[in-house]
């Protein structure tokens, strides 16, 4: 596999003509990060300044080596979700060395995956699998912040049960923190319908965090009284090793989940030279930013649809947009890290209730419900395991879930057709008979992808053969069917067989030496007989026409009492 070049083409994103415009979005965004990054943290479950460092980090990263001019590489909430649900950070000795080396080891695994250049492999997660996940994610933010949003530490397995615990314990609630909860979310569906738009949900946060202060309410919890909040940037680290092998499988599906929003923002976000992104490049420049983010004390990130939204909004030009967001980020943290302290917890919750409410997209559950069956379970299946299980195992039984769903899909698109040559030389094409006569010479052709979750329908759609299908001629039409697998030729020889047990047989045209090994191999050729198998040119109709024509003398020799 071909790897490619993580640095081609790089040079410094500085641009003179579009610095006001990416100044001023830079800024946008580096003010609405703040309040963002902490919530990020606290979805995690971790250190909020955890989430504040990844969103630095990886915001400023993300912008020198992604293909994407605008991708906002942050702390997404599906990914904060899967962090929360990893035991092995949380019950680790060392739950803080733990989380770094998760951020890095899952940029491993994305950087990897771009050298690799596997962008491809994301298409087969179907639109079902991630419907049912991100909508189970927007409920499970919700659900996770009660705690905070109340002041009552709920008790339960999962969100769902600590979330009923919470509804039927109200004299348990801290109401004023209650309160501040409500209002933030009031104020931030209030002000950011002003002028002030995506800053209003900063300027919300600093209101009630006010109040909180101003007013003394010492009940009502505090960044500070979980965190302490220095003015400094972090300091390097280097990761546990010895974690690596509980941490594997939570990164890999770190990976997969970042990487899944990032080809979203690929996909739909086109550079200012007017050419879409490179997803490949996309994941290395994940990749590289998650590293960073692990040796600089952040948790994992990766491309964010919301904050790249709100940066081409806010009027970006170029990527130096997000650089500039990430030193206003390290600025707010050096000079204000005092008053960063003061945030009301139950603010951060409410900002997070908002979030995870905007998550969930009814109409798309209801548009991929209307799609069928098929798509109806694949979707609820991957909804309800999201919502009860830890996130990176939902993660990966969705992948699993989808990787069946393209098999099944693949597998029943097998059909066979029935080609009727003309008098004038033309081909028409029917369904294929479902039952052999006596005396007859037909030709089929298999369309589809023939694996061996098709065989069967494969099977099912042949010809059926009985006591009344004698003297008859079946020609198999296999052109461009390289390998076709052990469970196609066990198909095949059944076929073969009951065709002659009735006094019939099975020809079967071929375009590839290959194949006629395989058919050789597996006995497929002792039981058709040698003579049986074509071995078609370039001119594949020709060799089709060969074959039909001694199969009608043949059959003429059966009626007329010949061999």
């Amino acid at each position: 596999m071909k790897l490619r070049n993580p640095v081609k083409g790089w040079k410094i994103p500085f641009q003179r003509e579009t610095l006001r415009d990416d100044g001023i979005a830079g800024v946008v965004l580096g003010v609405q990060s703040v309040p963002d990054g902490l919530a990020g943290g606290l979805l995690a479950a971790v250190n909020p300044l955890y989430g504040l460092y990844g969103y630095m980090i990886g915001t400023f990263t993300g912008a020198l080596l992604t293909s994407s001019a605008f991708m906002a590489v942050q702390a997404t909430g599906a990914m904060a979700i899967v962090v929360a649900d990893v035991g092995a950070v949380h019950n680790a000795t060392d739950p803080e060395r733990a989380l770094f080396t998760l951020a890095i080891l899952t940029g491993i695994v994305m950087a990897v995956a771009g050298l690799l250049q596997l962008g491809s492999i994301l298409r087969f997660v179907s639109n079902a699998v991630m419907v049912g996940f991100i909508n189970a994610v927007g409920i499970n933010i919700v659900l996770g912040q009660l705690d905070s949003f109340t002041g009552y530490a709920s008790d339960g397995a999962n969100r769902v049960l600590r979330a009923i615990d919470t509804i039927i314990s109200p004299l348990q609630l801290h109401w004023p923190t209650v309160l501040i909860g409500i209002a933030t979310i009031v104020l931030i569906v209030t002000l950011e319908r002003t002028k002030l738009g995506p800053l209003g949900m900063v300027l919300a946060i600093v209101l009630t965090s006010a109040v909180v202060a101003l007013f003394g309410m010492d009940e009502v919890a505090q960044l500070r009284d979980i965190a302490e909040v220095p003015r400094a940037l972090p300091a390097p680290g280097l990761p546990d090793l010895g974690l690596v092998p509980a941490l594997l499988v939570p990164a890999v599906a770190l990976a997969f989940v970042g990487l899944v929003q990032g080809a979203g923002i690929s996909a739909n976000f086109v550079n200012p030279d007017g050419k879409y992104p490179d997803a490949s490049q996309d994941f290395i420049g994940q990749g590289a930013a998650n590293i960073a983010s692990g040796l600089f004390s952040g948790m994992p990130v990766g491309g964010s649809m919301s904050a790249t939204a709100l940066v081409t909004s806010a009027g970006a030009k170029s990527r130096q947009a997000n650089l500039i967001a990430g030193v206003v980020m390290a600025l707010v943290i050096l000079i204000f890290g005092g008053a960063v302290g003061l945030v009301a917890m139950p603010a951060i919750a409410g900002l997070l209730m908002v979030v995870g409410y905007r998550t969930v997209k009814p109409h798309d559950l209801v548009s991929v419900w209307k799609t069928g069956r098929t798509q109806q379970v694949v979707m609820t299946v991957t909804f309800v395991l999201t919502m009860i299980i830890p996130l990176q195992n939902a993660v990966m039984a969705g992948v699993g879930i989808s990787v069946i769903l393209y098999v099944i899909l693949q597998s029943n698109r097998v059909e066979i057709k029935h080609r009727i040559p003309q008098a004038d030389g033309s081909i028409i094409e029917q369904e294929a008979p479902d039952q052999l006569g006596s005396g007859e010479v037909i030709i089929l052709q298999p369309y589809g992808s023939l694996f061996f979750a098709a065989a069967p329908v494969f099977e099912e759609a042949l010809p059926k053969v009985n006591v009344n299908s004698a003297g008859s001629i079946v020609i198999l039409r296999l052109r461009g069917r390289s390998d076709l697998g052990s469970t196609f030729m066990d198909v095949l020889t059944r076929y073969a067989a009951s065709l002659r047990d009735v006094g019939s047989k099975l020809v079967i045209v071929s375009g590839d030496e290959q194949l006629n090994a395989q058919l050789a191999v597996t006995g497929v050729t002792a039981v058709v007989g040698t003579t049986n198998i074509y071995t078609s040119d370039e001119r594949v109709g020709a060799t089709v026409h060969r074959a039909y024509t001694e199969a009608l003398e043949w059959v003429e020799s059966q009626r007329g009492g010949g061999n």
